[in-house]
């Protein structure tokens, strides 16, 4: 398999030298080493080769090949839970990316199991730190099936977070960009039967969080997804004032993410978020089979990352409980 990476150039791409455009966008060249690539004919404009200060046009079309991209270290021991003719469950580890992203292209899940199974199609994904469940379908007719809106798939995650939480909390509410955060991606999220006014990018959110444990002012928590949107339950913990620990968006300081992206985090840091990963796991998941019918129901264990830290309490939890 091999790496392709197309981009659309849209009004704010559109006027600048090819050679800026890509050092703007992809940030792990600099300008000189992306002049080179394009000297070398590696990147192309519309199909055709050009010079790095050929002038872009909206909508042009530049390809690049990147063969050579270093790709940061991953976790790759996944694990197949269940597979069939139909499908596969896997329990993915933190830190492993699902799908391609930025340096991120071997070293992602997909491409695993590319590698191993050949065609496949993820039905559900995770951010890269947030291990556990996932579900993929060997055909895309399977796949199909599993996409369409109608069809239930019942998420439980486990949580752990700052703070001691109430027996309860029913999240319904909306999920919206965080205009005070320094991090373009970050949302909020508020309670009730309207969003704020003046909120952006607003989507409905609905999340039933319960307590299984609190001790030395953490929590263990499950939580129930009723809805499926982007950082849904890592925004929603934050939100109601208990960061995710190991978190570098949603934890106690969002700085550390900043860092993260410059590879800058401090040992000091390290120890402030008690984790490498945010403690965040895919721990069960029940739908029925789309081909056989039948109803099922997977469990992954607990990460044993999270009794890395002696500054962490030591939970009798180890399982959801049968009623979520």
């Amino acid at each position: 398999m091999e790496r392709i990476i197309k981009t659309g150039v849209t009004w704010n791409g559109e006027g600048l030298t090819v050679a800026n455009y890509l050092a703007g966008r992809f940030t792990y060249r600099s300008l000189e080493e992306w002049n080179k690539r394009i000297e070398l004919n590696e990147i192309t404009v519309n199909g055709q080769s050009v010079t790095p200060d050929y002038i872009l046009k909206l909508h042009d079309v530049i390809e690049y090949r990147p063969g050579d991209i270093a790709e940061p270290p991953a976790d790759l021991d996944y694990t197949v839970v269940f597979e069939d003719e139909h499908l596969l469950v896997i329990n993915k580890p933190g830190n492993l990316c699902v799908h391609p992203s930025g340096p991120y292209f071997k070293n992602t899940l997909w491409y695993l199991l590319k590698e191993r199974f050949g065609d496949i199609h993820l039905i559900n994904r995770l951010d890269r730190e947030t291990s556990g469940l996932l579900i993929a379908a060997k055909s895309s007719d399977v796949a199909a099936q599993l996409a369409k809106a109608q069809y239930e798939i019942n998420k439980v995650y486990i949580v752990m977070v700052h703070g001691e939480l109430p027996e309860k909390i029913s999240a319904k509410g909306f999920l919206f960009d965080d205009s005070m955060s320094n991090v373009r991606k970050k949302r909020k999220f508020a309670p009730g039967e309207r969003p704020p006014q003046g909120a952006l990018k607003i989507e409905s959110s609905w999340t039933e969080i319960y307590k299984l444990e609190s001790q030395n002012s953490f929590s263990l928590a499950a939580a129930q997804l009723k809805t499926g949107r982007m950082h849904q339950i890592r925004a929603t913990m934050f939100s109601y004032g208990f960061p995710v620990v190991g978190d570098k968006l949603y934890g106690k300081d969002e700085n550390l993410f900043l860092k993260l992206r410059t590879d800058s985090l401090s040992d000091q840091d390290k120890e402030l978020l008690l984790l490498p990963c945010q403690a965040l796991h895919s721990a069960k998941v029940t739908f029925v089979h789309p081909v056989t019918g039948k109803q099922l129901t997977f469990n992954a264990p607990f990460p044993q990352l999270w009794s890395s830290s002696p500054a962490l309490p030591v939970w009798k939890t180890q399982t959801i409980p049968d009623v979520l």
